[in-house]
């Protein structure tokens, strides 16, 4: 039956995929990268800046190696190049190729900080940086982070007017529905409280004797039988 056949083979190929996958997988995601949450930060020409960058590794490291690029429109350089010998030693630097970089590295309450710190800022500085490791404990996967950094003439100042205005509208907002819920509910205390006061009233009222008043609902005085 070649359907049989065609079927079997085909689970074949799915399996094999699926092995292949769950062994591909924790290496994949044994080693990260990251430069922080900003893609892009900007610095003033002639100040200092640090390049963020730390890793993690679930199967640990040995003679894990880290480098730094810097690409431009036109330029494409290692700045920096070293090694981290195992978790309890901290980065050294083996290669750099600008004297204004300095690692800033560590290895510090597990935290695996291969951070630069670039002086002297110029505009040409503008341009990607990327963070490079590689461990041979993970067959020697290359895991990168690239970080955008961009040279100004001045930080601009932020107008956080419009923010603080929608901020101060939203919590106009948010105050009045608590005011009127406030509102609702003391009503609502005030209705339930004078009714169960005209029920009290009423139950007391239909208890008394109002025979002399000759009110509706009222004893009937009995009188003798008329003799005749």
């Amino acid at each position: 039956m070649p359907g049989a056949g065609h079927r079997g083979a085909a689970r074949a190929r799915w399996l094999g995929t699926g092995l292949l996958g769950l062994f591909l997988l924790p290496v994949s995601l044994s080693l990260e990268v990251s430069v922080g949450k900003a893609t892009t930060i900007y610095a003033v020409n002639g100040t200092e800046i640090l390049l963020p960058c730390t890793f993690t590794s679930c199967f640990g490291f040995q003679n894990l190696r880290f480098w730094w690029s810097y690409n431009s429109s036109d330029t494409f350089k290692i700045l920096i190049d070293g090694i981290v010998k195992n978790e309890k030693s901290d980065p050294k630097v083996k290669l750099k190729d600008d004297g204004r970089i300095t690692l800033e590295g560590s290895v510090k309450e597990k935290v695996n900080n291969i951070s630069i710190l670039l002086r002297n800022l110029e505009f040409s500085d503008t341009g990607k940086y990327t963070c490079h490791v590689k461990n041979p404990k993970e067959n020697y996967l290359q895991h990168q982070a690239t970080i955008f950094l961009q040279v100004v003439d001045k930080l601009e100042e932020v107008d956080n007017t419009v923010t603080l205005i929608i901020l101060a509208v939203v919590g106009g907002v948010i105050g009045l529905l608590i005011f009127i819920l406030l509102v609702k509910k003391f009503i609502a205390f005030i209705i339930k409280k004078t009714q169960e006061k005209k029920k009290e009233c009423l139950v007391s009222s239909s208890g008394n004797d109002n025979t002399e008043n000759g009110l509706p609902g009222s004893k009937a005085e009995e009188k003798a039988p008329t003799k005749v």
